[in-house]
């Protein structure tokens, strides 16, 4: 790598080069099931060092084979997307700038935290509503290159939504600005003798020399993070051209991102919570549509297994909260904690709805309470402080959004490992496809939780498995094939949210077929003909290399 030092520094790099172990070793891991070992990380100070970085890696590739650069900020991918054997690019370090918050919009850079640029469109009262459930660990760069979508996706869908406009580093390394364009617009994009109007022109004729089978392809389902999403660039109805639907969900596999425009709404000022208890699933087939007729800002929900782990660890949450907080969730759990003395709930399904008024929301809960009293549920009616945090609610949320962080660290003798998670099938199906896949579940011993967003299909499945052992290793592959397949059969995706990586990479043809995942490669060629941008991920993924870096410590 001397000769890629030496070039950055020729160029006048102005970041941080570090090749120790310590450092090499802490980027090795993200929230996947894999590592691999960086040879360095890079801290660009800048969109000029990005583009030094891009020219460094064209100069020197050819003296050293296969090197790479793939973007990480928080590191809280859960599909290997943000990890390498070549060259990491920290955007954490440096591109960590909010450039400026207003009530519908805002200016970001890809390193900022989600949690710090909410407290900053909190106090213009708007909100970026697609973050995920790492919503205190994950970055705004990283929901860009997932798409993430979350608890509010239901009512606003994903991060490509609220995307207005990218600066994308491509692989000729210049920056470029990425928005929709006119046809008039994309006609002169088209024309000009560069690498961009290469890219322009060699786009546009494989999406419209496609055009149908390409809108086919797209998953019926409300969410979809697999593959490209080529179906969503280009409207011949419109006329609109739209590049950064492409790049947001490409996990930096065809340019770097280095800066994000985005759109943001209205944070409402009230909110309430119906929640209920399930013994079973028998009823979901009717209480499903019931729910989704009343039009809910959420519908999420988790299993037994996830209320233990809450329970068996609630002293984690004082860390969390700290003191008072902790008090208000211990003191508030009292109750449900007489509830639970009447049976144990298989599913708990918490359906929230939001209103410029409590009246409004008040009268929102009690009208789906009232139309499904009938089903054999135990309810608890909460939440209408205008600050959420503070809210009764606010324990039945802890559970959802914290059960992964306490499984990742408070379970010693087994290891998190999501390989079956986050596949979405349409919800009139439910009924008949969660018993099918507990079955799976229980076939290969898997000790799993289930959570999601019941509202549209959206279920998070995190076995706890003893990785280092062959044994159970060998349930990964045959295991996720079981389930893909149940997905397919009800017409699902097998990721929603978390996108392809090197996890689901590999199925791509399974769920789209060879002709649509050629269209993806062409794609990718297109954008980095070189293959520079992180190698091994969504339609470069092959399941033969991934399971040969699936994690052996932990």
């Amino acid at each position: 790598m001397d000769l890629f030092y030496e070039t950055l520094k020729a160029a006048g790099f102005e970041g941080e080069i570090d090749d120790s172990e310590a450092t090499r070793q802490l980027f090795s891991h993200d929230a996947s099931l894999f590592e691999l070992v960086p040879q360095v990380v890079v801290a660009p100070k800048n969109a000029k060092d990005l583009e030094r970085l891009v020219k460094a890696v064209n100069e020197c590739r050819g003296h050293i084979p296969g090197l790479s650069l793939t973007a990480r900020s928080a590191g809280t991918d859960m599909s290997g997307g943000a990890i390498t054997e070549s060259v990491v690019v920290d955007f954490r370090r440096h591109f960590t700038r909010i450039e400026s918050v207003s009530e519908f919009g805002a200016h970001v850079q890809p390193g900022v935290l989600y949690r710090d640029f909410e407290r900053q469109t909190l106090k213009h009262h708007a909100l970026m509503p697609t973050y995920p459930a790492s919503r205190d660990l994950a970055s705004v760069g990283g929901m860009v290159n997932n798409n993430s979508g979350g608890e509010k996706s239901l009512e606003y869908g994903k991060t490509q939504n609220f995307v207005t406009e990218l600066k994308v580093i491509f692989s000729d390394g210049v920056e470029r600005t990425v928005r929709p364009l006119s046809k008039k617009e994309l006609d002169a994009k088209m024309k000009k003798k560069d690498f961009e109007g290469n890219l322009y022109r060699k786009l546009f004729h494989l999406l419209d020399d496609n055009y149908d089978q390409i809108k086919k392809a797209k998953p019926k389902v409300s969410k979809n993070s697999a593959g490209y999403y080529l179906w969503d660039v280009w409207d011949r109805d419109t006329g609109i051209f739209d590049l950064t639907q492409l790049i947001c969900g490409a996990q930096g596999t065809l340019g770097l991102v280095s800066d994000i425009r985005f759109k943001l709404v209205k944070a409402r000022a009230h909110s309430g919570l119906l929640v209920m208890f399930l013994r079973g699933i028998d009823d979901l087939g009717e209480l499903i549509p019931k729910v989704l007729e009343s039009h809910p800002a959420t519908f999420e929900s988790f299993d037994d297994a996830t209320l233990w782990l809450s329970i068996r660890f609630m002293p984690s949450f004082y860390k969390m909260l700290g003191l008072r907080k902790f008090l208000h969730l211990i003191f508030s759990l009292i109750p449900d904690g007489l509830q639970l003395l009447r049976g144990f709930p298989k599913l708990v399904l918490m359906v929230e709805f939001n209103g410029e008024s409590e009246d409004e929301v008040r009268q929102k809960v009690r009208d789906l309470h009232h139309g499904i009293k009938h089903h054999k549920a135990r309810y608890e009616i909460n939440g209408f402080e205008e600050d959420p945090t503070e809210g009764k609610s606010e324990k039945f949320w802890l559970m959802r959004r914290y059960s992964f962080q306490l499984l990742r660290s408070k379970v010693k003798d087994k290891h998190t490992a999501p390989f079956i998670d986050d596949f979405i099938v349409n919800p009139e199906y439910l009924a008949e496809f969660l018993p099918k896949l507990r079955r799976i579940i229980s076939k290969y011993q898997l000790n799993a939780t289930i959570a999601g967003h019941m509202g549209d299909g959206n279920f998070h499945v995190i076995p706890l498995m003893k990785i280092e052992d062959p044994a159970e290793r060998h349930k990964l592959e045959p295991a996720m094939k079981e389930v893909n397949t149940l997905v397919f059969k009800y017409h699902g995706s097998i990721t929603a949210e978390h996108n392809d990586g090197m996890i689901k990479g590999p199925w791509l043809t399974q769920m789209y077929g060879p002709q649509i995942v050629s269209l993806f490669r062409q794609t990718k060629k297109i954008f980095d003909p070189a293959n520079i941008f992180n190698p091994h991920k969504k339609s470069d993924a092959d399941w033969k290399y991934s399971s040969a870096h699936i994690r052996e410590h932990f």
